[in-house]
């Protein structure tokens, strides 16, 4: 059973509507016996660091979500902000600690933004590990991105590149957790690929 984690943080209907599309069964909760009944789990989410941090914590689901995640081993997809919050620490409105599952820190962008006006928002070309599983036939690679902040990794676990100005990071891989920096249910063929390759992953 998929399980869309509902903590107030994310655009939960886009990723429901993916996953019909997808024809696929889930629940979205945010109840502990969800999570812990859950075969994949999915973590959007839109807005700040410290906020969607609060917000995890407000519901009690840091410690589900460690438990089934690093201890079970359970498929874990986080996100746009679901992704960054996979980080130690982000540094949006000051310094704040996050799940600390993946090595590194999320900054803002640090570029011209005459240029490259702030937030990035819109379709950008990815460059994919070829070993990627989230990557698998997605061709072509290019998806819809919306952020200000982005993850600055200090481990390797790079699925893959974007450039904006700077090059950073638009996905992650760690055993069994995954992140995007983009959104998948909001790009079409390739994003819906994205998360199929996600679910067939066990």
């Amino acid at each position: 059973m998929i399980v869309i984690i509902d903590y107030g943080m994310g655009n939960v209907g886009s990723v429901k509507n993916a996953l019909l599309f997808l024809k696929q069964e889930f629940l979205i909760s945010n109840k502990m016996e969800d999570i812990a009944a859950s075969s994949h789990l999915i973590l959007p989410g839109v807005g700040a660091f410290g906020e969607g941090m609060g917000a995890l914590e407000k519901f009690g689901l840091v410690e589900i979500l460690g438990q089934q995640v690093l201890e079970k081993k359970k498929p874990f997809l986080g996100i746009c902000l679901g992704m960054e919050l996979l980080a130690e620490t982000g540094t949006e409105g000051g310094l704040h600690q996050g799940l600390g599952w993946v090595k590194g820190q999320v900054r803002r962008f640090q570029i011209d933004e005459k240029i490259y006006p702030v937030p990035h928002i819109g379709w950008n070309d990815v460059r994919a590990r070829q070993e990627s599983v989230l990557f698998r036939d997605t061709e072509p690679n290019i998806f819809y991105f919306v952020h200000s902040y982005h993850f600055v990794l200090q481990e390797d676990a790079k699925a893959a590149m974007c450039e904006y100005g700077e090059p950073f990071v638009a996905a992650v891989e760690k055993n069994n957790i995954f992140g995007a920096q983009f959104h998948p249910e909001k790009s079409q063929k390739s994003g819906l690929r994205v998360l199929e390759n996600f679910l067939s992953y066990a």
